[in-house]
């Protein structure tokens, strides 16, 4: 990881102290987002939503009014974009920052530059652009943002690495560099492993020289799943169940106990990785899957007693929370950029498993990311 790090020219250690939540919801900036009824074919579209409910309900597919272009805004064409658990959240008004409504759908893709501002200087057409925060509302054909909501990328990626490379791939970056300082033998532990984050986690850590043991749910399309995740370079791959047994202790002859765990998932998934984390060691988490709290021994018996006898560390981690904390580093946020864009022209990083879509099917699409055991990410066609 630190080779990375060095390449990427950040240091190892970024994030902010932890921060008690707001009472109160936040709203995002985003672009300016006005409907016409105009002939079909005549005018961008996009994925809208004028209130907060479940996505199948309240979003629709709209024609959309594209402002003139101001002189430092960009007019792009939408090439692809993901749907992301966040996106869902904010369609049911249920995530801790939402956008004001109408609001299009999507913090995540890549498009092209069309036409750019007489003071936009760092952009040009025919450049490819991802959102440089949250709420840009990526699931249209065409629009037009202020430069600074967006971040240049090589044209020479797969559109589809592109189009997932804001959130997942940099949560992983991040959680691997910013907690712990790992080095090649080094292991790490994770839960949600066919996720986004965890396909890169495993796929970051790999190129690193640092192990990982994988945790997933139990399914019954389980060996092909392991066969996958083993594919992208997994040292292990357990079950939640076989996370509990005995039989771990033979993994850890071959692969040291882990110094960082990653919980994406919540409940008792979180006990038990502690079990098996090292004195000292660190746990990050970046979600709540199961929608549970993290459960943390204190006094029980001793192996377990993750706070007083061994000393571990919980930390939180949220992507966009870092974002924020690091506007004005324009150019560490572009030099992760880079460094990820590097694995993946090598061949270290890749998309993670996608079905793609046309954005007419979009209710298909939207049903199909919330349906359980679903590795497949949803992926616009724009």
């Amino acid at each position: 990881m630190q080779r990375l790090l060095r390449r990427a020219r950040i240091p190892p250690v970024r994030t902010a102290p932890a921060r008690t939540a707001p009472a109160r919801t936040a709203t995002v900036r985003t672009a300016t987002v006005r409907t016409r009824s105009a002939a079909a074919g005549t005018a961008p579209l996009g994925l809208l939503y004028e209130r907060h409910g479940e996505p199948a309900a309240v979003v629709q597919l709209k024609n959309l009014e594209v402002p003139k272009l101001g002189d430092c805004d960009v007019h792009v064409k939408m090439l692809a974009a993901p749907i992301n658990p966040a996106d869902i959240n904010m369609i049911q008004g249920t995530y801790p920052l939402l956008s004001p409504l109408p609001a299009v759908g999507g913090n995540e893709g890549v498009g092209e530059v069309q036409e750019v501002g007489r003071r936009v200087a760092a952009l040009k057409p025919g450049d490819w652009v991802i959102p440089a925060d949250s709420g840009l509302g990526t699931w249209r054909t065409r629009g037009v943002f202020p430069e600074e909501m967006l971040l240049k990328v090589p044209s020479d990626i797969p559109v589809l690495c592109a189009a997932t490379l804001s959130v997942n791939p940099c949560t992983a970056f991040r959680v691997l560099a910013d907690f712990e300082s790992l080095a090649p033998g080094d292991s790490v532990i994770q839960n949600a492993a066919n996720s986004g984050v965890g396909q890169a986690v495993i796929q970051i850590a790999r190129a690193s020289g640092i192990k990982t043991i994988n945790v997933v749910r139990d399914r019954p399309d389980l060996p092909k799943l392991v066969e996958r995740l083993m594919g992208l370079g997994a040292d292990h791959v357990v079950t939640e169940e076989m996370l509990r047994k005995p039989e771990m202790k033979y993994i850890f002859k071959s692969t040291p106990r882990p110094r960082l765990a990653l919980n994406c998932v919540g409940g008792k998934s979180t006990t038990d990785m502690l079990r098996h984390l090292q004195p000292k060691g660190t746990m990050v988490t970046y979600g709540g899957m199961a929608k549970q709290p993290v459960m943390v021994p204190v006094v029980s018996h001793i192996p377990q007693s993750a706070f007083i006898f061994r000393d571990v560390r919980l930390r939180g981690f949220w992507m966009t929370q870092w974002r924020r904390e690091h506007a004005q580093d324009r150019e560490g946020v572009v030099a992760m950029m880079d460094a990820l864009c590097q694995l993946i022209r090598g061949g270290q990083l890749t998309a993670p498993a996608c079905t793609e879509v046309p954005l007419q099917d979009y209710r298909t699409a939207l049903e199909a990311s919330m349906k359980p055991f679903v590795s497949s990410k949803q992926i616009l066609l724009l």
